[in-house]
């Protein structure tokens, strides 16, 4: 039998699976490490805590599949996107990683449109400058630490460093590219126009590949410290969006998918590089070879049941250690006992800015309607029901747009295993939404990437259709349907009126 790795450098910790040639997962282990916040709006991590969990992660799984490691043919790699790890002359890290959801650097945004143009930054990338991609850190470090910034000499992105530790080469995939604002995404290539015009070094930059593509083999002191045999292939994979458009099959025309992880994220296929004029979703390149993908993205999705649970919900993080049950299970039964619509209590999830369709590092979390009959379960529910509004927002500017939309709505990541979001999603959106066998998400893709990579699996579509099939299915509820559309309705209509007070609270504080 012969074997895969999908290894996704993500936001809490690292996850790597192992699947088999038939796409079952054989093993799947996680490693978690910490985020660093050292001021507001701020978001560090250490490359060397990814490095650590990777290894760690990959002994594990060796360990608890008893595979032999000559049997593992290949290694497909995701992570977050649009972080930026600077290194020096001698591949040291110089300083901690900048992530996607770090909003310091507005000012560089401004420079960046001033330099090249606002329209021709649209034209190239496809997308508006955003505080969370990586060209504004480049600049970021450039304006504010000059000192480490004339050291740097090669700039990756998180999954590509560890693609770094794992092979010694410096490559990444067009789709994580895609989300710097260097990339010419509907040529697939770095943009030398905008490079040249902030005045980066275009050596600081890997090359891109293809998500299918090899891009390196593990080294020997790889092997001897992980398991892993020398030279074992790594392939290009993708940035964790694309690569789990690939977990969750969204590789066809009409296929959607929505994911609520920390962030949120509603992802569509394309065959073409389709775009909103107004720029309020992302077009990147897919993983999936000479494809594309739409997404509208939100910063603060499974992030703000997190904030919940952290700030207000210690009883029941309490409870659900007595009953050995996860506290977000506690959480959504709570917000089962409370009537869709939360009795008018509606709740803006920008707890830390937001992307899609606002790109707004201002924007910040409400709770609009609160009255004294409102409990901890209303709010419960209406940070639930809120996550899938802001959702709601991108889904509506693909219609707009006239993207090609099934019937059916994937979901995954954390949110997406409640029966209870998982309805909430089907009655918000008016369609049905289907929950699959596998919800490994970006690791899963990666391994399937891998597994086309190195000549074992025909095509990603063929994978796709062979290995994931339904498991649940959620249809819409019609008068739930009449009630979240009249509530979503108010819901789109706050941040407008809000706007201005977020900029001047953000002003004072």
């Amino acid at each position: 039998m012969n074997y895969f790795i999908g290894i996704d450098v993500g936001t809490t910790g690292t996850k790597a699976v192992l699947i088999d040639e038939k796409g079952k997962v054989i093993v799947s282990v996680t490693k978690e490490y910490p985020l660093i916040t050292p001021k507001p709006n701020w978001a560090e991590q250490n490359p060397s805590d990814w490095k650590e969990a990777t290894f760690l992660g990959i002994q594990e799984i060796i360990k608890k599949s008893k595979v032999n490691s000559e049997d593992i043919k290949g290694i497909g790699l995701t992570g977050q996107m649009h972080g930026a790890v600077f290194l020096d002359k001698d591949n040291k890290v110089l300083h901690p990683a900048i992530l996607w959801c770090d909003q310091r650097t507005a000012k560089e945004c401004v420079e960046i449109n001033e330099k090249v143009g606002e329209r021709k930054i649209f034209e190239i990338t496809l997308n508006p400058v955003l505080t969370g991609f990586q060209a504004p850190k480049i600049l970021w470090l450039r304006n504010n630490k000059p000192s480490i910034y004339e050291k740097v000499k090669k700039i990756l992105l998180p999954k590509d460093y560890i693609r770094f530790c794992l092979t010694g080469e410096f490559a990444t995939d067009v789709s994580d590219a895609s989300g710097t604002s260097l990339f010419d995404v509907k040529e697939r290539k770095w943009s030398d126009e905008i490079v040249e015009k902030l005045q980066i070094e275009k050596d600081f930059l890997p090359e891109a590949y293809e998500g299918t593509e090899i891009t390196g083999k593990i080294t020997k002191e790889v092997s001897e410290l992980t398991g892993l045999k020398e030279r074992t292939p790594v392939v290009a994979g993708g940035g964790d969006q694309a690569a789990g458009g690939v977990g969750n099959g969204i590789v066809k025309e009409g296929l959607l998918s929505i994911t609520i992880g920390t962030s949120g994220v509603i992802f569509a296929h394309s065959e073409k590089p389709a775009v909103d004029p107004e720029g309020r979703l992302h077009t990147f390149c897919h993983a999936v070879p000479g494809k594309w993908h739409l997404m509208g993205v939100m910063l603060s999705a499974g992030g703000s049941f997190r904030w919940l649970r952290d700030t207000l919900c210690q009883e029941e993080v309490k409870e659900a250690k007595e009953k050995n049950k996860d506290p977000y299970e506690i959480m959504t039964e709570k917000a089962k006992e409370i009537t869709p619509g939360s009795e008018g209590l509606i709740f803006l999830p920008y707890l830390t800015g937001e992307r899609c369709p606002y790109p707004d590092p201002n924007a910040k979390g409400v709770f609009f309607g609160l009255s004294l009959k409102h409990t901890k379960s209303h709010l419960i529910r209406s940070v639930m029901e809120g996550v899938s509004f802001g959702l709601r927002d991108s889904f509506e500017i693909m219609k707009e747009i006239n993207l090609p939309i099934g019937e059916n709505l994937r979901v995954s990541g954390g949110g997406g295993r409640s029966n209870l979001w998982a309805q909430m999603l089907a009655d918000i959106f008016n369609r049905k939404i289907v929950r699959l066998t596998s919800e490994e998400g970006p690791s899963y893709g990666a391994a399937i990437l891998a597994g086309v990579g190195t000549g074992y699996f025909e095509s990603v579509e063929s994978a796709c259709e062979e290995f994931l099939k339904e498991k649940d299915v959620f249809i819409p509820e019609e008068k739930n349907v009449k009630i979240y559309n009249e509530v979503y309705k108010i819901f789109r209509s706050l941040y407008p009126v809000l706007k201005d007070g977020f900029d001047r609270v953000s002003e004072i504080f």
